[in-house]
């Protein structure tokens, strides 16, 4: 000891020696914690990936869905080339251009 002191040099060396047990340990628990914290984040990660490729695939299941009830729905041939002259012609947007026309003169 450097200094005399009034407490017991015992107890002053016992302070002592857990004191530099606790910074000998610090590097050790802050790895540690840093492990830990990584495991966490990757454990994260991979869940989201699982959800985000689960939504992707109910994504896909309705639009295929959706592709078989248009397919079904056209019951000739005839049927769907007009629905393809009607797409492809300027009458949706006529009918809209007359609608919002009509809702304007009422209010």
């Amino acid at each position: 000891m450097a200094f005399p002191t009034a407490v017991n040099d015992q107890i002053t060396d016992a302070v002592t020696q857990t004191n530099v047990k606790v910074l000998g340990d610090a590097p050790a628990m802050a790895m540690g914690a840093i492990y830990q914290s990584l495991a966490h984040s990757t454990g994260i990660l991979y869940q989201n990936a699982t959800s985000a490729q689960q939504q992707l695939a109910i994504s896909a299941q309705a639009a295929t869905n959706q592709g078989v009830i248009q397919l079904y729905s056209v019951d000739t041939m005839a049927g769907a080339v007009s629905t393809a002259k009607v797409a492809q012609s300027d009458t949706p947007d006529t009918m809209l251009a007359l609608l919002t026309a009509l809702k304007a003169t009422r209010s």
